[in-house]
């Protein structure tokens, strides 16, 4: 598994259950959340215990925003979505976690948060392979 790969890092269970690895980027392991109703990528930095982003060295804050960032940008490239949310809530997961959620006007729940919306739809494997590396090849 990816995230043994880091001294001390494991990742949630719960994470590790509703995603897919997609890659390593500097500082966190990008995933794919696993519902097809939208384009929806994790950043989870690889630091344990950390539940806040103010829990973190100012060093990592920057690289977290800068890899959100190139995130977005690409998630935004692949969809053509008019929107992209971004959020890092942690209410029902407390290790820290990035949720980049392409959007578009008409989406399942627009306007509306992604979040507790309906029941989640699992990707077909091929399905979820095309957009892993239409995602890859854009960053």
């Amino acid at each position: 598994m990816m995230a043994g790969l880091k001294a001390g890092f494991s990742l949630d269970r719960r994470l590790e259950a509703d995603s897919e690895p997609l890659m390593w980027l500097g500082l966190c392991e990008l995933r794919v959340m696993n519902d097809s109703r939208w384009p929806w990528l994790i950043l989870v930095p690889q630091r344990p215990g950390i539940e806040e982003l103010h829990d973190m060295t100012p060093l990592d804050q920057a690289m977290l925003t800068f890899e959100a960032n190139m995130v977005a940008q690409a998630l935004k490239r692949v969809t053509g979505c008019t929107k992209i949310n971004t959020g890092a809530l942690g209410n029902i997961v407390r290790q820290l976690h990035v949720h980049v959620v392409a959007r578009s006007e008409g989406d399942s729940g627009w306007p509306g948060p992604v979040w507790g919306h309906g029941l989640r739809e699992p990707y077909k494997v091929a399905d979820l392979r095309k957009f892993a590396e239409s995602v890859k090849a854009a960053l």
